[in-house]
């Protein structure tokens, strides 16, 4: 891997990526999210995100998920590329003990109808600490089921829109409130795209895979048509295997 911005580096090892994704200094949340695409724009290759990744891909990936307080997923996301087990590897793990973080992040997912099985192996299997982050109104009985597993949020009654909406201002603030400062989202489009809506978006990183995928996949982000454009700056560019590796993050309101 080489990096190309912002100043040339030729292998830049594991600890200074970290120090390169690292978040800026403070105490605010600070919200990213991480998604793969191939040059044509696909999101996905067989219903996967998966088949579009590389090495290097998964180096970032694994990277990122090293610095994360909490790991932020849709639950059409946790159906669809499945969350069980360990998130993290061994090495990963004593690298945050050493850095003085828990051992794991906590997963959090989002979903406003709770449609998930509180016997799933996503549940029995993972051995880190669970929340999940539901509606003002989510189905009680559903409710109850998965209180038995995991922790279930409720979040605020939406003022407009579906009355299973979750407010990504209130997601990126009940995380903060528990000391959440670096909240890492794989997706999937639809909360990419409800955290650009609602302007709660701090960095944003994107593999280009060299590939072309054709078919009917979609985008990175879907919501509502006519929502604002949201522009980001380029934080830091690398290559490998003609894969661009990009983080764009919120540009400074001073400047």
């Amino acid at each position: 891997m080489q990096r190309l911005f912002p100043a040339f580096l030729a292998e830049p090892t594991d600890e200074q990526l970290l120090k390169d994704y690292a978040p800026p200094a403070g105490n605010h949340p600070f919200v990213r999210f991480n998604f793969v695409a191939s040059i044509d724009g696909a999101a996905t290759h067989g219903g996967l995100s998966g088949e579009l990744g590389s090495p290097a891909d998964k180096r970032v990936f694994s990277l990122l998920r090293r610095l994360a307080d909490v790991i932020l997923v849709g639950a059409g996301t946790i159906r669809a590329e499945g969350y069980e087990g360990e998130l993290l590897d061994a090495a990963d793990r004593a690298w945050r003990l050493r850095s003085g973080m828990p051992e794991r992040p906590v997963l959090a997912i989002v979903s406003g109808r709770l449609d998930l099985d509180p016997d799933s192996e996503l549940f029995t299997r993972n051995p880190g600490e669970i929340l999940i982050l539901t509606s003002a109104t989510p189905d009680p009985v559903r409710a109850a089921a998965l209180a038995q597993v995991a922790e279930v949020l409720r979040g605020p009654v939406p003022g407009t829109g579906e009355s299973t909406a979750v407010d990504p201002r209130w997601i990126r603030t009940v995380l903060a409130d528990r000391g959440h400062r670096m909240i890492h989202s794989e997706g999937g489009p639809r909360l990419l795209g409800a955290f650009q809506e609602a302007d709660s978006i701090d960095s944003l990183c994107l593999t280009v895979a060299p590939l072309v995928a054709g078919g009917s996949a979609g985008r990175i982000s879907s919501g509502l048509d006519g929502s604002p454009l949201r522009p980001l700056g380029l934080q830091l560019l690398c290559e490998e295997g003609g894969n661009l590796l990009a983080e764009y993050r919120r540009i400074p309101t001073n400047q």
